[in-house]
């Protein structure tokens, strides 16, 4: 039921200001589909609803050990055959696995159901680390929560940062986590100062994008050694301080470069970059196109 929901919530309506997509509930029987919170739903369309859909959502279910049914394999097939994007999360990611669809490709799901997805299905390279994996036509996710951050991707791949954005900020969410689900295998860091020190540190780092910021002076705000935040920061969020600043900077840069009209010097100036071309160099190497090339794909006219 949480995949349900989160699907729903990022792909339903959010307003005029933001994409609206035409959304349905699909089954190989239709009707009353029992779920895991003992609330049955309600599922209209059967599998024929899936022949003019752009997008399709594998949802995880408790019977992923059983491969679906021989049309729902073929349903699969056929829509990706047709170009439609095919997408899975938690452990849908099966699914796609039986249909053939990840076979020779990179993919991910539940830490926990890591290991069982790599032994059925040897010709798929398992990637346990990852919150999300885009190999273009087929997208798969980890588990439980990360299915926003599967969504998200998806929408800011297709209608650019600005619209994900708002939607993460319409749900409360970021709109993009760094790190991957290794943050999550151990027990959470105990909640003590040196954890709230971390966080208020981080929400003036937000701010303060259009300075150099250095880890020492991170660690100094910190009040820790630079070795002692370093450890604390991948603790807490999974990544390096240097690849958070990394993905921050850029993440802003495409919001800008979407909804304003400031050149690409000045943006490089307000997230940190000391010149347009490292701002270029690091949007081509991350994000695959020069920052004016992106700013033309994403750019809305009223």
């Amino acid at each position: 039921m949480l995949a349900v929901g989160i699907v729903i919530e990022v792909f339903g309506p959010h307003g005029a200001a933001l994409p609206g997509f035409e959304f349905a509930l699909c089954a190989d029987r239709p009707g009353p589909v029992a779920t895991d919170c003992g609330v049955p739903l309600s599922v209209a369309h059967g599998l024929d609803r899936l022949a003019g859909a752009d997008l399709l959502l594998v949802l995880p279910g408790a019977d992923f050990r059983t491969p679906p049914a021989p049309e729902v394999l073929d349903a699969l097939r056929a829509a990706h055959g047709r170009g439609a994007v095919v997408a899975a999360h938690c452990v849908g990611t099966f699914a796609l696995a039986a249909a053939g669809l990840l076979d020779g490709r990179r993919a991910t799901t539940h830490w926990r159901f890591a290991d069982l997805l790599a032994g059925r299905h040897p010709r798929v390279t398992v990637e346990p680390d990852a919150l999300y994996i885009d190999e273009g036509d087929i997208v798969t996710g980890a588990g439980a929560a990360a299915g926003f951050d599967l969504c998200l991707h998806l929408l800011r791949r297709e209608h650019g940062a600005a619209r994900a954005n708002g939607i993460a900020r319409d749900m409360v969410l970021p709109s993009h986590r760094d790190g991957g689900q290794a943050q999550y295998l151990a027990a959470p860091v105990p909640g003590n100062g040196e954890d709230e020190r971390l966080g208020a540190v981080l929400d003036w780092a937000r701010a303060h994008l259009h300075e150099p910021l250095p880890v020492t002076e991170l660690a100094r705000r910190a009040m820790m050694s630079r070795r002692s935040f370093a450890r604390r920061f991948t603790a807490a969020t999974g990544t390096t301080p240097h690849a958070w600043l990394r993905s921050l900077r850029l993440s802003r840069a495409e919001e800008l470069l979407e909804t304003t009209g400031l050149p690409v010097e000045e943006i490089a100036r307000q997230v940190g970059y000391g010149s347009a071309a490292v701002l270029r160099e690091q949007f081509v190497r991350r994000r695959g196109v020069p920052p004016r090339a992106y700013r033309s794909a994403f750019t809305r006219t009223p």
